[in-house]
């Protein structure tokens, strides 16, 4: 790995005065609710998982270091944004994104993703590279398969409405009450499908691995994600990738959650910024 400093690593790429020149201003509905933090040293951009949104990670600002300012992000669809369409597409989602948070990239910034979110993160990652953008100090991925690792079958987001309900009762990341209730479950389908499309619809194209450190969260028990499909990951950082199991299934995010957040402080010191994790947490092949 490397040397390991006293200052936040920036892992910028392109020149200062290029960077500034070509900023645009933040779309804050992306950020919904997201308090000044003009101290932090750090941004910590949270995507959320299907079906869910930026009230994923209402907790995190409490908890989490005062230098890492906690960024919860809004997709369409869903929150703040329930009247907006949800995408279908990871592309178009992604560049949005890219475009909404460019003007929120002047300070050093990692990325977190859960599931989908993991996705998203890492595709978010490769667009700004080609945008000679900012890149991520950290990437953090958490419960996502390695991109290139095939979808579950069946597909969810066309299946029928009993079969999509079945399907996330299996993933137990989805309130009974929610489940059980026709008339919530009728409003929220279109996004847990549109979501699921995102996924399941994704394919991806080959480019060389990130100059950004990669740490990757699994769960135990997920059956969904297993360790099979997080080994990928580890081709996708040029400069390092470490993992991290917690017990738990697919959603170890809030089950584990105390483990999950004293990991992430961890990761995102800012004395030893490179040092990913310590204790439990190694490089593969090490655990």
């Amino acid at each position: 790995m490397t040397t390991a400093t006293s200052t936040w690593p920036t892992g910028w790429s392109g020149s200062t005065t290029a960077r500034s020149d070509r900023r645009c201003p933040v779309d804050r509905r992306w950020l919904a609710g997201l308090a000044p933090s003009p101290h932090a040293e750090l941004r910590l951009f949270c995507l959320p998982y299907a079906g869910s949104g930026a009230v994923v990670y209402r907790d995190w600002p409490g908890v989490l270091p005062r230098h890492v300012q906690v960024c919860p992000v809004e997709l369409p669809g869903r929150g703040t944004r329930f009247g907006e369409a949800a995408f279908t597409r990871l592309a178009p989602l992604v560049n949005a994104l890219a475009d909404a948070l460019d003007g929120a990239l002047d300070r050093p910034f990692a990325l977190f993703g859960h599931s989908m979110g993991g996705l998203v993160a890492y595709e978010l990652a490769r667009t700004l590279r080609r945008r000679a953008r900012p890149q991520p100090a950290h990437l953090l991925v958490s419960a996502a398969a390695a991109p290139g690792t095939a979808p579950a079958q069946p597909l969810v987001h066309c299946a029928a409405e009993r079969d999509v309900k079945h399907r996330l009762r299996e993933l137990n990341g989805t309130p009974r009450e929610l489940l059980d209730n026709e008339e919530l479950m009728a409003v929220m389908l279109p996004t847990i499908r549109a979501d699921f499309a995102v996924l399941e619809t994704y394919e991806y194209r080959e480019e060389p691995p990130l100059p950004v450190p990669i740490t990757v969260f699994g769960g135990t028990g997920d059956p969904v994600v297993p360790l099979s499909k997080l080994n990928g990951w580890r081709d996708h950082s040029a400069v390092g990738c470490r993992l991290r199991l917690f017990s738990g299934d697919h959603f170890f995010l809030h089950s584990a959650a105390t483990e999950v957040i004293h990991a992430v402080t961890q990761i995102l010191r800012p004395t030893r910024p490179a040092d990913h994790l310590t204790g439990s947490a190694a490089p593969w092949g090490k655990r």
